[in-house]
């Protein structure tokens, strides 16, 4: 039996997602009108509608999220958002609150999202068990982690491989809260893990500057994508939902293309989950679109993962200057190393290891004239582009210079001498037919060429045409009347499509009342913040001993904010595990800027961190 693999690419709006489906995605996720992980990136209902609608035509599916944690005096409002989303034809809902388990909803299907923080197999056949049609899996997960996950769900279970990265496990971030009133679990996280830090030891003496410590690179996962799929991952997403058109259109197509190489190369074993192909007048670059630098995370064995000099996107090297800014001729030498354009965005870093940005208004043979001088730019610098003003000129035409059609296969034969059958069958396996009523007469010349020609003028559509399989023989069709039928047959297989479309739906819940009987009691890290998510625990056995921080702010003169894999002492070179490595850096180590004090709390056993908030 074959595995649907589907790729997942994020849609800010409508027109993005569009974009983004055009460009191979099979599947995209769009922001609700409210409740949303990113509160900026929200949509009506009716903007959803029109894109399901388009999505809906190449089998591509439209999944919407819902996942920050709910208020009771909200719950009435989720309910009846989640009703009209079913009404406009969406396919799935990624949720985190455990209280959409307890509403009286459609039979739409729910999707686990990774704020449910998910971290070992167990968590994931209980979210399958409770209901959960599709299970995301941590960015922190190993090869080895996600072949578990998926062997102890039995349901899809979808992976990260590409876009931004959050230094704790989601959900399970409460910095942004804790420092500031907003919550990651409310889409309003401040992304305190981009701020700078100075690191201190306990006496409150700086032994490390000011910098980016918590600040990871970016996912990239192109090049284990193969191993993603042989280790049973089955939906592939691509982050970034305040992401724009170039970012999407790039990514999803770099990372389609991967995917439909897979599909060829397995033998039969492996097909994508959506139909019709994509054609990019661009060739996708990840290194030409925003990113941080890239990591693998811990797909594999741990290595440098952070952008401690710069939360920004430095771009990729260009060139090397050879000469320092010279104010009378308003322009710089360099060693060039790629095609520059006139518009282009260039940035260094400079001696103490900040970056700079400038705009290149000309470039002349090995001679840069920026828009304004490039204060600190020294020889032997590398200049590093992350403006790519020819590549984003493509980008920036209509629909991001894609388009994607479905291959249609046309038979053509007589029914009686007076009339004949016009047949199609499409990549999504539809297959319709109209009879016309028309006069045959023998041609005085070759007709099948003609009748091809016609055939495959599907201009305007989505439809590309396959083979031509013409059994009318030599007699004369009109050209009006063979084009009206074609018309026809389009509109039959435009319904026909619209009519076969298949939706996932929910499934019911099998816990056991007391499938939680054995668990701690729950604390401010289950995010348990209104009465239906309280009941669903303690219905199966759970105890509820703390509600969200959201609800109830913790009142300790410590808490834990974030809890990570990502280990600073590793990142730093200082890992305590290592032999002679530990002494680089004190014991405690704290984390300060204005926002408070956190310390660092090492777990070596399990190579983990944890942030903890100390109050003043």
């Amino acid at each position: 039996m074959k595995r649907s693999l589907e790729l997942l690419a994020p849609a800010r709006d409508a027109s993005v997602g569009r974009i983004a489906i055009l460009a191979g995605a099979d599947a995209v996720y769009i922001g609700a009108p409210a409740f949303g992980a990113r509160a900026a990136a929200t949509n009506s209902v009716a903007d959803i509608a029109s894109l399901v609608e388009f999505a809906h035509r190449y089998r591509a599916k439209v999944y919407v999220t819902m996942n920050t944690i709910l208020y009771d005096n909200e719950l009435d409002r989720a309910r009846d958002m989640v009703w009209e989303l079913y009404r406009a034809g969406v396919d799935a809902l990624i949720v985190q609150d455990m209280a959409y388990l307890e509403m009286d909803l459609p039979p739409i299907a729910l999707h686990a999202s990774t704020q449910c923080d998910v971290r070992s197999p167990e968590k994931a056949a209980w979210l399958a068990k409770a209901g959960f049609s599709q299970i995301v899996l941590p960015r922190e997960f190993s090869l080895e982690q996600i072949a578990a996950a998926h062997e102890a769900a039995g349901v899809p279970v979808e992976v990260f491989v590409h876009g931004a990265l959050c230094v704790s496990y989601s959900g399970d971030c409460h910095a942004g809260f804790a420092a500031m009133k907003r919550s990651a679990n409310r889409g309003e996280c401040p992304q305190m893990c981009r701020l700078p830090y100075e690191i201190t030891d306990a006496s409150g003496r700086v032994v490390a500057p000011a910098k980016h410590y918590l600040s990871l690179r970016d996912l990239n996962r192109s090049a284990d994508m193969r191993a993603l799929v042989e280790a049973g991952a089955q939906s592939f997403k691509i982050e970034g939902r305040l992401k724009d058109a170039r970012y999407v259109a790039n990514v999803t197509a770099a990372y389609s293309r991967i995917l439909n190489e897979i599909v060829a190369s397995s033998d039969g074993r492996y097909e994508r989950t959506s139909c019709g192909d994509a054609h990019c007048v661009f060739t996708p670059a990840l290194d030409r679109t925003f990113n941080r630098g890239y990591t693998s995370y811990f797909l594999w064995k741990p290595a440098r993962m952070a952008s401690i000099d710069t939360p920004k996107w430095a771009g990729r090297p260009v060139a090397v200057a050879t000469s320092a800014y010279n104010a009378v001729k308003k322009c710089l030498t360099a060693r060039i190393d790629d095609t520059l354009t006139n518009g282009d965005g260039l940035g260094f870093f400079d001696r103490a290891g900040h970056f700079t940005g400038f705009r290149l208004n000309r470039v002349d043979g090995n001679r840069l004239y920026p828009a304004s001088a490039p204060v600190g730019l020294e020889p032997g610098m590398t200049i590093y582009r992350n403006a790519d003003k020819a590549f984003f000129d493509i980008l920036d035409t209509a629909d991001a210079g894609c388009r994607r059609t479905i291959k249609v296969d046309f038979d053509l034969r007589s029914a009686a001498p007076d009339r004949f059958v016009l047949t199609a069958v499409d990549g999504r396996g539809c297959r319709v037919s109209v009879v016309t009523e028309c006069d045959m007469q023998p041609a005085r010349t070759p007709q099948a060429d003609r009748r091809r020609d016609l055939l495959c003028k599907l201009g305007g559509t989505i439809y590309e045409a396959g083979t031509v399989d013409d059994a009318l023989g030599d007699v004369f069709v009109p050209v009006s009347v063979l084009a009206d039928a074609r018309r026809r047959l389009m509109d039959l297989l435009d319904a026909n499509a619209a009519d076969t479309y298949g939706f996932d739906r929910r499934r019911k819940c099998a816990l056991s009342h007391d499938a939680f009987a054995a668990m701690p009691p729950l604390d401010y890290h289950a995010n348990v913040a209104n009465k239906l998510a309280d009941r669903f625990y303690r219905t199966h056995g759970a105890t509820v001993a703390m509600k969200a921080m959201e609800v109830d702010m913790p009142q300790a003169d410590e808490i834990t904010v974030m809890n990570t894999r990502y280990c600073l002492r590793r990142e730093l070179g200082a890992c305590l595990r290592e032999k002679g490595m530990g002494a680089k850096l004190p014991s405690p180590l704290f984390l300060r800027n204005e926002s408070g004090v956190y310390r660092l709390d090492f777990d070596c056993a399990n190579c983990g961190m944890k942030v903890i908030k100390i109050k003043k």
